[in-house]
């Protein structure tokens, strides 16, 4: 089983730089079953070991989720002796994180023989916030030298409103409520405050039995090996954020993430396309580039001066094919960003073989199929984040107005000869390529393989589902467009998914990028990372990455 050590040093870069050895007194890291717990992989994670100092996985702020109430450390002394600590734990907001406690004293010796320790974060529940947690540890190595070494550890607890908080005047004799309690000013808040407090541990206590009875990760007596398949199994409650990705500054109020549809693609259709009607006289065609069973794509030119691609069907289409080539087309309308094939016109000049006009250069060519040309096995790691992020921004984008894309696929991009990616709509997708969709009983075609787990069950589309279509892109970008969940047939999806099979880590894909694609497809579609998050992290981890060139 792989040795993630630097995984901590997340979207920093593939190198670990340790800071020079602190005399080789210790080891201090996060054992396999609490990384598999926090992060949905098999390994262990070290901030120290044999005395080296992983700086950057100690400069990172890492975010505690909701569902996580504590965190496990594992330690040992190496000096043939106990070494004397200090740990002192601080949160910035005491009336919606009371001061986190130990399991273990906070002065004391860290022992010689390998020990662990936790420590609780227990919200109140009166407000939705996001609660810095800094965690210093001081370690004695010599008394008579007065040498000694001081580790921060930085956490952002997510903390949720709990509704309906029933108030209670028990335990005030607690001193983690008496002191949340100092934080608040006026005495009402007070019982509100005790309240939460019980109330919500009553609910975690519920949840987490609920829970346990139907987690499947604990079938079988192995964990999965990493590249036996293109699937394996991951926990199926959503990891705990990588270390970079950075939680923006919480909102005025914290509501979940909802589930909005294209309210764009119910504007009218017709009064659209009259804005970009164009004249067919005006475009030239000259290469054919794809070909369905009733769609075309072609390269061409329009006024003689502009490349254009240009989408268009068949004399023996019929009026459905037409329509949803024209709906589909017009779905990302006026979405206007350099990382978005943007429309150029639309020619009905022939209502029964309309063209749909974008702009793009001579050199533009559908993503899926450039990954599969020979050329794409030169591709970088350095080039792959590079156009993942160019896709993450056309995405945050797309979110920011609300328009969800639905079917978030290397297929719907294009890319030029500058590597530059675009997102495009998914028009003419079906015919192009079938292999990619399927129905499941319902008469509505689907790409299966990429389509999150709440929107196989329920049909739900959102930016959350996006985000996982984008975990799955970027898995399609690392193996060169190889067909998702091949060895899976498409009815079995969904139960595959809720046992917690994902996709496995591809060969040469690095650590850091394969953490990316595991957390866009956390369970709980309020897990998964927004696309400023996913920004953030492929731009720290192209920076890195860069830095050593």
């Amino acid at each position: 089983m792989r040795n993630l050590k630097r995984f901590l040093a997340f979207l920093i870069g593939i190198f670990v730089i340790a800071a020079p050895n602190v005399s080789g007194h210790m080891n201090l890291f996060l054992n396999q079953h609490e990384v598999m717990r926090l992060l949905g992989l098999s390994a262990e994670l070290y901030y120290v070991r044999d005395g080296l100092v992983n700086e950057y996985a100690l400069h990172f702020t890492v975010p505690v989720p909701a569902n996580i109430h504590d965190i496990t450390f594992t330690w040992q002394s190496l000096a043939g002796r106990p070494l004397p600590y200090n740990v002192n734990i601080e949160s910035s907001d005491l009336a919606v994180l009371p001061r986190p406690t130990l399991n273990i004293s906070r002065s004391g010796n860290i022992p010689v023989e390998i020990e662990t320790f936790s420590i609780d974060m227990q919200c109140s529940g009166l407000r939705s916030a996001e609660v810095d947690v800094t965690i210093t540890i001081e370690v004695t190595l010599n008394r008579a030298s007065n040498n000694v070494t001081e580790l921060v550890f930085r956490r952002k607890k997510i903390c949720l409103l709990v509704e309906n908080v029933e108030k209670t005047s028990n335990s005030l004799d607690d001193p983690l409520l008496l002191e949340a309690m100092s934080a608040v000013e006026t005495t009402g808040l007070l019982t509100l405050i005790i309240g939460g407090v019980l109330a919500l541990m009553l609910v975690l206590i519920l949840i987490s039995i609920a829970y346990c009875a139907r987690s499947p990760t604990k079938r079988g007596g192995h964990s999965q090996p990493l590249r036996t398949s293109s699937f394996q199994r991951l926990q199926t409650h959503p990891p705990s954020a990588p270390p970079s990705i950075v939680f923006p500054p919480a909102p005025t109020s914290t509501l979940p993430r909802s589930e909005r549809i294209n309210e764009r693609a119910a504007t009218n259709t017709a009064d659209s396309k009259e804005l970009l009607t164009i004249k067919r006289y005006r475009v030239r065609l000259s290469n054919l580039l794809q070909e369905g069973n009733f769609g075309r794509v072609f390269r061409g030119t329009y006024n003689d001066v502009q490349d254009v691609l240009v989408k268009t069907v068949a004399q023996h289409a019929n009026e459905n094919q037409v329509s949803l080539l024209l709906q589909e087309g017009m779905s990302l309308y006026g979405a206007s960003h350099p990382a978005i094939l943007s429309l150029l016109g639309v020619s009905i000049d022939d209502i029964s073989t309309p063209f749909l006009l974008y702009a793009a250069s001579s050199g533009t060519k559908n993503l899926k199929l450039f990954l599969q040309e020979p050329s794409s096995r030169t591709l970088t790691t350095i080039q792959i984040v590079m156009m993942s992020y160019q896709l993450a921004l056309a995405l945050g984008h797309l979110h920011s107005h609300a328009v969800v894309h639905r079917d978030v696929a290397a297929r719907n991009c294009v890319i030029d000869e500058q590597l530059q990616v675009k997102l495009a709509d998914s028009s003419l997708a079906r015919d192009l390529f079938p292999e990619d969709y399927s129905c499941l009983g319902d008469m509505e075609n689907r790409p299966i393989k990429w389509l999150a787990l709440e929107t196989l069950q329920k049909n739900s589309y959102s930016e959350a589902s996006d985000t996982w279509a984008f975990g799955v892109l970027l898995w399609e970008l690392c193996t060169l467009a190889r067909q998702p969940y091949q060895e899976i047939v498409n009815d079995d999806m969904e139960q595959f998914l809720s046992e917690g099979y994902r996709l496995a880590q591809p060969v040469n894909c690095p650590d850091e990028l394969f953490a990316i694609m595991a957390y866009c497809w956390a369970l709980s579609p309020l897990e998964r990372p927004s696309f400023g998050q996913l920004q953030v992290c492929l731009q720290d981890f192209h920076t890195q990455l860069t830095r050593y060139i």
